[in-house]
């Protein structure tokens, strides 16, 4: 037989199904829907507040490392990787997105992807995106990890990856872990090293992002890139 608390909630959740199919869920709302199939047996109101007032949206949230996101109490193993599925979901959307449609045609979709590929990591991480003749992605590949405020990267080694790719463009990427901090000079340089040696073969570099906190900088936009 239900307690009472058991129907308050019961009673809850079906008002948020209910607005969520009326779209009319505030953020944390939806955190705490979701939530509620992750965790069905538990109010989990206080679970999903608590973590929008420490991480500071939805997005920051699901983008958190795992270990950082099951330090929370009340998020176990199987809570934290219920909220990175949703994250790789995402992902998986906006990277079906890209295979089929030419990237230009609408740059929030590749800085959302930028985002929510990067946003949260604790070490630099320098991804290239390779494209097709329709700018149209082939694949991202991370080639390579680094520290805090430092990733390597190995124009030679993109080159010969592009080729094998048979790429006619390629995108790159990387994050750094403190907020709100814009391209380096190092960055630049070797961004400038990159593209002369891809544009020897008819290579393009389109463009190098950098997610820094809720910041995507484009190197093309900022007219850093020659």
């Amino acid at each position: 037989m239900a307690t009472d608390d058991g129907k308050f909630y019961q009673g809850h959740r079906a008002r948020l199904r209910q607005k969520f199919l009326e779209n009319q869920l505030a953020d944390y709302e939806l955190l705490e829907l979701m939530l509620a199939y992750a965790i069905p047996r538990r109010d989990v109101r206080p679970l999903a507040r608590g973590l929008m007032a420490k991480y500071g949206g939805v997005h920051q949230i699901i983008t958190a490392d795992i270990d950082d996101l099951m330090s929370n109490p009340g998020v176990g193993e199987s809570t934290a990787i219920f909220l990175k599925g949703m994250q790789r979901l995402m992902l998986a959307a906006y990277q079906k997105h890209m295979d089929e449609s030419p990237i230009f045609h609408d740059d929030k979709i590749l800085a959302n992807y930028c985002r929510l590929l990067l946003l949260g990591k604790k070490v630099e991480e320098f991804h290239v995106l390779y494209l097709d003749r329709n700018r149209r992605l082939i694949t991202d590949e991370m080639h390579s990890r680094g520290t805090s405020d430092w990733a390597a990267v190995y124009p030679r080694e993109i080159l010969k990856r592009a080729l094998s790719l048979n790429a006619c463009s390629v995108v790159m990427l990387h994050n750094h872990p403190t907020a709100n901090v814009s391209f380096s000079e190092d960055d630049v340089i070797i961004t400038q090293q990159v593209h002369d040696m891809l544009r020897a073969v008819d290579i393009v570099v389109y463009d190098h992002y950098l997610v820094s906190g809720q910041i995507v900088y484009s190197m093309r936009n900022m007219q850093l890139l020659k």
